[in-house]
């Protein structure tokens, strides 16, 4: 594993750091119970300390019970751990940039009066009639879904209308070849249980969506971020990344990428397949926010032909967040045993969500609904670029598609402490070192072009930088 830089700012002790490294080792399970710790020397070496130094923090570590003394032998962790925890795997964040903390602060506060931060839309941009006249249709079917637990597939009827809505962006796979699952996190969460051991070291673009920092940090695997260009990733970095870190995936969005924007171009795709092969990298494509584009861009899983690419996807973004309904797309062979796992973690999948979904899909309200929020969401990229830049806030990129807009910040404001400020005042902003495996992005911030519709936002803003 790679050694952490540590910081010789003053801010903190060489000590505390050196003692932060072998208890995030430890709570993420990267040194297991009973196992022997590195040697004083070698630590020393490892992290560019004195040995005096490390003598200091294994002493303080004995004195809490978290490691253990052997005469003659060395150092062990203790025999004991407390459950592992994914908020402790990892080294300490602050509150605004930890993706735990970042995700119940949306979710559980009731302070919120503004929410230009989050990653979904309004309610009031949601079907919500749409989906009453859904159910009340299915409640009339005497074969809805009310009671039961859908099959280990899911419905083959929606899995078929699947297939043919990914045809549309290039991608050939047989209903076969999707299962259904609760959400696209659960899909993502499944797909890790299949192909990811702990220890394993992951590729994702820096910035990502912050969740697949969170969800790493639960399977025990270690990120690595290459950064993110207007048309994909890095791909010098990314080769680079290969030949040093030996990774076993790489996950990412290919269309709208959150939090950028951007399209991975078709020679980018071209490249980065001919470099997975080369270095037998598997690939997660996280398509779920598809619908938003009038014309796909280029997949992953269509130049690879769901070879060593699977996609994955939901509608919560599109449709709702309630209607738990999502969906996996990859080899024969590996959805068989993706279905062991669905059925080993969550039983069976929810029939009323796939059949309400199906109704909504055939019945055309769907369709009308994404062509509406398409040009909705234009409109509201194209007004709020101005208001920005009055603030002296500039888009890195301007998307094609999506509700996503990833901003750099005025000179030395960092963009942490302003979110701090901002929850002060009850509005929630979304830092860009949340989205940043290689904490590179303190000077930028993601908005959600759908929670900046109130005019009264740019005031708050300009009132919080002239603050800062």
């Amino acid at each position: 594993m790679e050694a952490p830089q540590l910081s010789r700012s003053g801010e903190r002790t060489l000590v505390d750091q050196v003692m932060e490294t072998l208890r995030t080792r430890i709570a993420g399970r990267r040194a297991a119970p009973g196992s022997r710790l590195p040697s004083i020397r070698r630590l020393a070496e490892e992290l560019g300390v004195s040995r005096s130094t490390v003598v200091e923090a294994y002493d303080r570590l004995l004195a809490e019970g978290v490691v253990q003394a052997r005469r003659g032998s060395g150092f062990y962790v203790a025999a004991r751990l407390p459950p592992f925890s994914p908020g402790d795997s990892g080294p300490p964040l602050a509150r605004e940039i930890d993706p735990f903390r970042i995700t119940r602060q949306a979710l559980e506060s009731r302070r919120i009066r503004a929410n230009p931060g989050c990653g979904w839309l309004p309610e009031a941009w949601m079907p919500r009639d749409e989906i009453r006249r859904g159910l009340r249709s299915l409640a009339r079917r005497p074969d809805a879904g009310l009671t039961d637990y859908g099959t280990p597939l899911g419905l083959p009827e929606l899995r078929a209308l699947l297939a043919v809505r990914m045809a549309d962006t290039g991608v050939a796979a047989h209903p076969d070849q999707v299962m259904l699952t609760e959400s696209g996190t659960q899909a993502l969460d499944l797909t890790c249980r299949l192909l990811l051991e702990p220890g394993d070291r992951v590729l994702i673009d820096d910035p990502c969506y912050f969740n697949f920092l969170a969800l790493f940090r639960a399977h025990r695997v270690e990120a690595i971020g290459i950064p993110r260009t207007p048309a994909g990733p890095d791909l010098a970095a990314f080769e680079a990344a290969l030949e040093a870190h030996r990774p076993r995936l790489y996950i990412t969005n290919s269309g709208p990428h959150n939090p950028t924007g951007t399209l991975t171009s078709p020679a980018v795709c071209h490249r980065l397949l001919r470099l997975a092969e080369a270095h037998d990298l598997l690939i997660v494509e996280d398509d779920i926010f598809a619908d938003f584009e009038d014309r796909p861009a280029p997949r992953l899983a269509a130049f690879d032909g769901l070879d060593r690419v699977i996609q994955i996807g939901s509608f919560s973004k599109t449709l709702s967040a309630s209607i738990r309904c999502g969906y996996i797309a990859a080899r024969p062979e590996w959805i068989e045993a993706l279905i062991d796992l669905k059925l080993s973690t969550s039983f069976g999948g929810g029939a009323l969500a796939a059949d309400l979904l199906l109704h909504l899909l055939k019945e055309g309200s769907y369709r009308r609904h994404v062509q509406g929020l398409r040009t909705r969401l234009a409109g509201a990229m194209t007004a709020l670029v101005p208001r920005l830049a009055a603030l002296g806030i500039t888009p890195w990129h301007r998307p094609a598609a999506g509700l996503f807009l990833w901003c750099r910040l005025p000179e030395g404001v960092d963009s942490a402490a302003l979110t701090r400020a901002a929850w002060e005042d009850g509005i929630v902003l979304a830092p860009g070192n949340a989205f940043s495996a290689g904490q590179r992005c303190g000077g930028f911030m993601r908005f959600n072009v759908a929670q900046m519709q109130d005019p009264g936002i740019d005031g708050d803003l300009r009132a919080l930088l002239a603050a800062g």
